[in-house]
């Protein structure tokens, strides 16, 4: 699928390579890591770093990519960016740590500070989403054929089924939940959340709490592309390439 100049089956390509090296190491033993934010790192986010960037390089290379595992760029020069990648290489660190299966490799295509395609890997399940603006939604699984899907219409007389991290509660999201109609909640970790809501299964992801543009922007773009919105507090779109990567908090919904 070539879109804006781009080969997309290859950048499909590269997530489930970068997969493929992750589960490598997923079946052995690890060591864990602390970063400077407390946050862990293993040598499983590395290699998946070094492929994607490897991969994106020879496939892209003119466009520059900013990974959570790449080194710090500054502003002034990100700035310069039309469009860039953005990647997590392995995003659900904790997910993998507690071999749950639910981490995921995030790789996002930004214009302008707005994400406009992206694909979410996820390896112990091998299942590959991928969502244009353009275009719209598709689903993988087992290296299958791609099949459409899109966002679920919500039954408030019903209530909502709300997914929510399995590993970063927050006082602030239990408050929030006080307030709506919930039939059901599901604690899904890594950007599986928002595909969740992507491919009709539940309504709506309240993520208030801190996180990272490379944790959000592959999921956004594809809920997005299902029919669905990713909006802040105020009703903002969700932006990247701020002088902060962190984000402000967020809602995902259906329709």
């Amino acid at each position: 699928m070539i879109l804006n100049n781009i080969n997309f089956d290859r950048v499909c390509d590269i997530a489930r390579d970068a997969g493929s090296a992750i589960m490598e190491i997923y079946a052995g033993e690890f060591s864990v890591e602390l970063k400077g934010d407390a946050s862990p790192l293993t040598c499983a986010d590395r290699a998946s770093h070094r492929v994607i960037a490897d991969g994106l390089t020879a496939a892209t290379p003119g466009i520059p990519i900013l990974s959570e595992e790449g080194g710090d760029i500054p502003y002034q020069e990100r700035a310069e960016w039309s469009r860039f990648w953005l990647v997590d290489p392995l995003d659900g660190t904790k997910e993998f740590i507690k071999h749950n299966g639910e981490f995921t490799v995030n790789i996002a295509l930004v214009e302008d500070g707005r994400v406009i395609a992206g694909v979410v890997y996820v390896p112990a399940q091998d299942t590959l989403y991928f969502g244009c603006l353009e275009d719209g939604c598709w689903k993988s699984n087992d290296g299958e054929n791609l099949v459409p899907i899109e966002v679920r219409k919500a039954d408030h007389e019903r209530g909502l089924t709300v997914v929510m991290s399995r590993s970063h509660p927050s006082p602030e999201l239990a408050k929030y939940l006080q307030e709506i109609k919930v039939a059901e909640a599901l604690p899904v970790g890594s950007s599986l959340k928002l595909c969740v809501v992507a491919e009709g299964k539940a309504d709506l992801y309240p993520r208030l709490g801190p996180t990272m543009e490379w944790d959000t922007a592959a999921g956004h773009a594809i809920v997005e592309a299902a029919g669905g919105t990713v909006l802040t507090e105020d009703g903002t779109p969700l932006r990247y390439n701020k002088e902060s990567l962190l984000n402000p908090y967020f809602i995902v919904r259906g329709r």
